[in-house]
C-alpha cells in the first residue's frame, strides 16, 4: 500500500536498493569510461557500491554502458563478497543520455522495492553516512527525497515506488529525472558535513579527486 502499511494494516517492509548510474564513457576525460576510473586504489564503481552497501542499502542495480564489458568482467567477480545482492544492468542506449540508463535500472529493480536510492558513479564525495541519512528517511512508497548540502539539493536522491509511472513517462535524454524532482515536493535531508556531491566531469576534477 502507497501509506507505509502492508495489506493487514501494519508496518510495510521497505526494501530501497541503490539505483547506480555508470554508464558514462567520459568523453570529457579523453573517453576514459568513469565506471573503471581508479579511486582510493580500485574502480570508481565498486567504490560507490561500497558506499551503498556500507550506506545500509537493500542491494543494487548497477547500469553499466561505455566498456560494459571491460566493467563487468572487473565487477563481477568482486561484488558477490562485497557488494551482495547486486545487479549488473548493460544498457545499449547509453549514448542518448542519462535518462535511458534511468529507465534500464528501473526495470531491473527486485520485486517488492519501496524506493530506488540514485546515486552516479561520477560523485565519489558521497559518503556511506549520507547514503544511510537517505536511506533512513523513507517511510512510505510516496516519498521523494534529496540529500542537501548547505541548504543545496544534490545527490543522491531517493525516488518512492508510487513514483515510476511517471518517471518512465517523463524522463528523456539527459533531463533523468528532472521533471519529477521539479514538478512535486522534494523532502530535503541534510547532509552537510558528511561529504559532498561534486561530480567527475573534466580533467580539472581528477586532479582535484587525486584520479590518475
Amino acid at each position: 500500500m502507497g501509506d507505509g502499511t502492508d495489506a493487514d494494516g501494519g508496518p510495510a517492509a521497505l526494501r530501497v536498493p541503490a539505483l547506480v548510474l555508470a554508464a558514462g564513457g567520459g568523453s570529457r576525460l579523453g573517453g576514459r569510461p568513469k565506471a573503471l576510473l581508479p579511486y582510493r586504489g580500485r574502480p570508481l564503481l565498486e567504490h560507490v557500491l561500497a558506499v551503498a552497501a556500507d550506506g545500509g542499502c537493500d542491494g543494487a542495480v548497477a547500469v553499466l554502458g561505455a566498456a560494459a564489458a571491460e566493467v563487468r568482467a572487473r565487477i563481477a567477480p568482486w561484488a558477490p563478497t562485497e557488494a551482495p545482492d547486486c545487479r549488473l544492468v548493460d544498457n545499449p542506449d547509453w549514448r542518448t543520455g542519462m535518462a535511458s540508463s534511468l529507465l534500464a535500472g528501473l526495470a531491473a529493480l527486485p520485486p517488492g522495492t519501496t524506493a530506488a536510492l540514485v546515486l552516479l558513479v561520477d560523485t565519489p564525495g558521497v559518503t556511506a553516512e549520507a547514503v544511510r541519512r537517505l536511506r533512513s528517511a523513507h517511510t512510505a512508497r510516496t516519498d521523494l527525497a534529496a540529500c542537501a548540502y548547505a541548504g543545496r539539493r544534490a545527490h543522491p536522491v531517493l525516488i518512492g515506488a508510487a513514483h515510476f509511472p511517471f518517471l518512465r513517462a517523463t524522463a528523456t535524454g539527459d533531463a533523468g529525472a528532472r521533471a519529477l524532482l521539479a514538478g512535486r515536493p522534494v523532502a530535503l535531508v541534510d547532509c552537510t558535513g558528511a561529504g559532498t556531491p561534486d561530480d567527475l566531469d573534466t580533467p580539472e576534477d581528477l586532479t582535484r579527486w587525486g584520479i590518475g
